[in-house]
């Protein structure tokens, strides 16, 4: 199977100096639970500097196309995707540090005419061109699709982590230089308003009903789910969490 992993220049939340991003080292690791994958990471940048450290965390081989700072990266990711035709494109949920849109993806996807799945966590081979994907939803719970290739699938933090820096492995990677393409970033315009707080809707209160029962509306707070224990034993907080992860459909009944 031929995995590209989408990499792009990060920088590290605490010091500010350029690195991968953490979701894309974890991205890494799930191309390696596919068995022995042809595996390659794929920038787009004036630099490959951010991500090269990436080479020490699993990916062998690792593609630059050059590009000035002003380009938009899609239009040469989009020509190099269409050339080399992996099977599966790996990229994180969005940028670390920098453009941080988490688009880039959806774009890719829709220019290259595959589909994609978001917020993976793990990946099987499901054979005959076909992988399985776990999808991450929302509290906790977890989805399996099946997908078949090729697609693009963006993978989320709750993913495993990413594999141990090996120097010797990062020596060995390789880097392979192109020309990338010139395009400009669309000049869409932003528009940038004050906040302002939006009215309630009174969404419980029927038509017909009176100025009372609209006024109750609008004023009364949503009562939240589950009960409200005080100092449990042990056991009773065990029972309550349990029954309260059933009724969301995180554990099966």
């Amino acid at each position: 199977m031929k995995v590209t992993v989408l990499l792009s220049a990060g920088l590290h939340p605490v010091s500010g100096r350029p690195c991968p991003a953490a979701v894309e080292l974890q991205a890494i690791r799930l191309a390696h639970t596919l068995g022995t994958p042809e595996l390659t990471g794929l920038h787009a940048g004036p630099a490959a500097d951010a991500v090269r450290d990436a080479l020490g965390q699993g990916l062998p081989r690792l593609l630059w196309l050059e590009t000035a700072v002003e380009d938009d990266p899609l239009a040469g990711l989009v020509a190099a995707l269409a050339t080399d035709r992996p099977d599966l494109i790996l990229a994180g949920r969005q940028a670390q540090g920098a453009d941080d849109s988490g688009l880039l993806p959806y774009a890719l996807a829709k220019a290259l005419g595959l589909p994609i799945i978001a917020d993976a966590v793990a990946i099987e081979p499901a054979g005959e061109g076909a992988v399985h994907v776990v999808q991450a939803l929302p509290r906790g719970a977890r989805r399996r699709v099946t997908v078949r290739l090729p697609a693009v699938v963006t993978v989320h933090p709750a993913a495993p982590t990413a594999l141990p820096f090996a120097f010797a492995a990062a020596r060995r990677g390789t880097v392979e230089r192109r020309a990338g393409q010139a395009a400009l970033r669309s000049g869409a315009a932003i528009d940038e308003r004050p906040y302002r707080k939006r009215p309630k809707l009174i969404a419980k209160a029927a038509a017909g009903a009176s100025a009372a029962d609209r006024l109750k509306a609008a004023t009364e707070s949503a009562a939240g789910g589950g009960r409200l224990l005080v100092d449990p034993a042990p056991d009773e907080a065990a029972r309550e969490i349990i029954a309260h992860l059933r009724e969301l459909g995180v554990l099966r009944r």
